[in-house]
């Protein structure tokens, strides 16, 4: 198989990076230059036509694109650890999670960086900052409502380190990064992440 990867910060192969390192895996990869276009060339549009990173592909040259879809593959291949969660209430929870943090979260901090940020000004035409800035506002409320989940639990979706964690861990820190951190007073999000970012995995 064969891994295309970038660098950080960009969060979506950030997330199958931590994954494979919870789970020991090790992929050939191939990385390519989001800031240089390598992703838009006709080379990995060959791989993937909608031009993003990561993709997967496998050893009979299909090819598999999204992140999550990625590491579900790399699961199903791979079973222990579970990071999916176990059992059907189990695999519901972290599914819930993963699509809240996506749903609620990602959306708005991607229209934060698409309609704000100066890196992406030179792709996104036109920018809508005023549209972005409220986008700002809605991330913000989202990371309360993320905040107040975790008050009673160490990891997202329950007792076990998962896929859930992984996508927000990455989401986070890419908030972070476009300037949009997490408020200084949200004490459970801010233990979650210290305890997410000291695993190994994290460095990834």
């Amino acid at each position: 198989m064969l891994f295309y990867d970038a660098v950080n910060p960009a969060p979506n192969p950030r997330r199958v990076r931590i994954f494979m390192a919870e789970k020991g895996l090790k992929i050939t990869t191939k990385v390519l230059s989001i800031p240089e276009g390598e992703h838009k060339g006709e080379e990995f549009l060959a791989v993937n036509p909608l031009g993003q990173i990561p993709a997967l592909e496998l050893d009979d040259g299909e090819v598999i694109t999204e992140s999550v879809s990625i590491c579900r593959f790399l699961e199903a291949l791979n079973p222990d650890p579970p990071m999916f969660g176990t059992g059907p209430k189990g695999i519901a929870d972290v599914d819930m999670w993963v699509r809240r943090v996506e749903m609620r979260l990602m959306i708005p901090v991607g229209m934060v960086w698409m309609h704000t940020h100066p890196f992406t000004a030179r792709v996104v035409k036109p920018q809508f900052p005023d549209f972005g800035e409220t986008q700002r506002k809605r991330a913000l409320v989202v990371m309360r409502e993320f905040d107040t989940a975790l008050t009673d639990r160490q990891w997202l979706a329950g007792k076990n380190f998962s896929i859930a964690d992984i996508v927000l861990l990455t989401t986070i820190d890419f908030s972070t990064w476009i300037g949009l951190p997490m408020p200084d007073d949200l004490t459970a999000l801010k233990a979650w992440h210290d305890r997410a970012t000291a695993r190994p995995s994290a460095a990834a």
